[in-house]
């Protein structure tokens, strides 16, 4: 698999205007849920690995109690990709279908 191309500065500005909780962190994105409970947070974990693996591309997760925090970036690319937008875009579907919700702090 070729390694992706780096996202401009400005591409990750635009896509971030449409993540809802996401933000740039030197070389990665990342946010931060709050779920009801923690057993909700394992079964969004579950979920994620889903969303990583069809997309081939693995976040950096932690789990805390109810807490949970996802960091991602090409580290082939040395940086933030298409694939890092991908992949928070499509966490930010799945987090409003299971309840979970941006808190900040990531």
């Amino acid at each position: 698999m070729a390694v992706p191309s780096l996202a401009s500065a400005e591409e990750i500005e635009r896509a971030l205007a449409g993540l809802a909780g996401w933000a740039r962190v030197g070389h990665a994105l990342k946010a931060r849920y709050l779920l009801p409970s923690f057993v909700d947070a394992v079964a969004f974990t579950n979920r994620i690995a889903e969303v990583a693996e069809r997309l081939g591309h693995h976040p950096e997760w932690t789990v805390a109690y109810r807490r949970g925090d996802v960091s991602t970036t090409t580290h082939d690319a040395g940086g933030l990709t298409g694939l890092d937008v991908q992949l928070a875009a499509e966490l930010v579907g799945l987090a409003a279908e299971v309840g979970a919700r941006p808190s900040g702090g990531a």
